[in-house]
């Protein structure tokens, strides 16, 4: 069935509109792009972008040229048309449009995201199957403010009040946001995405999201213009989301939870045995490609220093890759539901996650299990400690020590992006290093 987007011709749905931003993901799932005029767009210009911009770090910087090719060439950004949307909340019309980076000659870029989660997909395709993938993404919502030295802090509430982080789960309008949801879910019907629920969290000015599962790709173009809608809406209403994973001390921080089951060409759940309704061996398998892999992959799915603040609470954030049904203290957990839904719930990922890689790592973990057979541990069940074996890296350094050694990774995702990767987050790690904490001058400036 074609999409909405599809049936109305481009020139339609762009009428009245001057400029399209042009969009494509980096490797942190950074929308990064150039703005056109949509005549051109319309015309089919072509749009070039420099293949460095796929390993742009969060700072601004570049890791060495070695990395995108000591040319500095360029890359072509191909439109989606299934993805080219008018921006609503945009004061002049404007639009924009979902690209894949492509090499000059047409081939995808090694280096984009969305392309390597496409080459998973088609891995998958040839074995006449199709993941079912669903994401969760939690986010905060604060107050705007120019000093990043500070602490963030909830916005006031009709009550005059800031949450206190005692809002978990709860209906009530008394913070004041209900003009920002309403113009949130509206963005999201104007962009296609279907919303399945919302609610508050259990931090402070937290929130979650969850999004109807579907098509692997889509759900996570859907979460990638998610969030980059969330961050636009919440300007305008003098707000700043927030989606990195641990924002705030001493308060749960902030996940992007996925979901997924594969079906073959029938629509028939692979992990479930029709005959018994119990998981087949190829649910087993899958899980224990997910133990296998996943440790050596955290970085893809926790990229970034602040990442590993959000592992300290293991309650809250599972730092473990045990499995269990329904048990929120493990890493992989299986949700109740009936034997047909039957998906396992990766636990890992976090909000600042790339939707892109983390889809992709699951789904490419979990075929490698399939194909070698594996075999996953026990399931645990109530209050539980993770075997050595089974526990994820704490800091970033050592995840990077873990994907940069890993022949796995390298199999699975190729030479060209994990160097790149790698060589981006080295530039991110050593500007952190070049900062002074608060922490270090409370306690270390006069005592030591």
């Amino acid at each position: 069935m074609n999409s909405p987007q599809l049936i109305v011709p481009l020139s339609q749905r762009l009428a009245g509109v001057a400029d399209i931003e042009c969009v494509t993901p980096d490797l942190n799932g950074i929308p990064r792009g150039k703005v056109m005029t949509v005549e051109g767009f319309l015309a089919g210009r072509r749009l070039q972008l420099a293949r460095g911009v796929l390993l742009q770090a969060v700072m601004g910087g570049y890791p060495e040229p070695e990395f995108y090719g000591h040319d500095d060439g360029d890359l072509v950004l191909q439109a989606l048309p299934e993805q080219v949307h008018v921006l609503p909340w945009a004061e002049v019309p404007r639009a924009l449009a979902v690209c894949e980076a492509v090499e000059l000659d047409g081939r995808p870029s090694g280096l984009s995201t969305r392309a390597l989660l496409a080459r998973v997909l088609k891995r998958y395709a040839e074995r006449g199957w199709q993941p079912v993938v669903a994401t969760e993404l939690e986010f905060f919502l604060f107050e705007r403010q120019a000093d990043e030295y500070q602490p963030f802090r909830a916005p006031v509430g009709l009550d005059g009040r800031r949450e206190p982080g005692i809002s978990a789960f709860s209906v009530s309008s008394a913070n004041g946001l209900r003009p920002f949801f309403e113009e949130l879910k509206a963005g999201m019907a104007a962009l296609g995405i279907p919303r399945d629920t919302f609610m508050n969290e259990m931090g402070i000015s937290q929130f979650e999201i969850n999004f109807v599962h579907g098509d692997a790709l889509l759900l996570a173009d859907q979460t990638f213009l998610f969030k980059h809608l969330l961050h636009e809406v919440a300007l305008k209403h003098g707000l700043i989301a927030v989606c990195m994973a641990k924002p705030l001390p001493r308060v749960p921080g902030c996940s992007m939870h996925v979901h997924q089951s594969v079906v073959d060409q029938t629509g028939r759940n692979i992990f479930t045995d029709l005959g018994n309704a119990g998981p087949t061996a190829q649910f087993e398998h899958y899980l224990g490609g997910l133990q296998t892999c996943l440790g050596e992959l955290t970085l893809l799915m926790a990229p970034h220093i602040n990442s590993y603040q959000r592992f300290c609470n293991t309650y809250a954030s599972p730092n473990n890759l045990c499995w269990s049904s329904d048990n929120r203290m493990a890493g992989l957990r299986i949700p109740a539901s009936e034997p047909a839904a039957r998906r396992v719930e990766n636990r890992l990922p976090g909000g600042d996650a790339n939707p892109y890689l983390a889809i992709a790592v699951s789904l490419a973990a979990g075929l490698h299990g399939i194909d070698q057979q594996l075999t996953p541990s026990a399931a645990v069940q109530g209050v539980f400690q993770a075997p050595d074996a089974l526990t994820l890296p704490d800091t970033l350094p050592e995840a990077m020590h873990r994907l940069e050694r890993s022949q796995l990774a390298r199999q699975l995702f190729g030479d060209e992006f994990i160097d790149g990767y790698l060589a981006t987050k080295r530039l991110e790690l050593a500007s952190f290093m070049d900062e002074i904490t608060p922490w270090e001058r409370r306690y270390l400036g006069s005592q030591v």
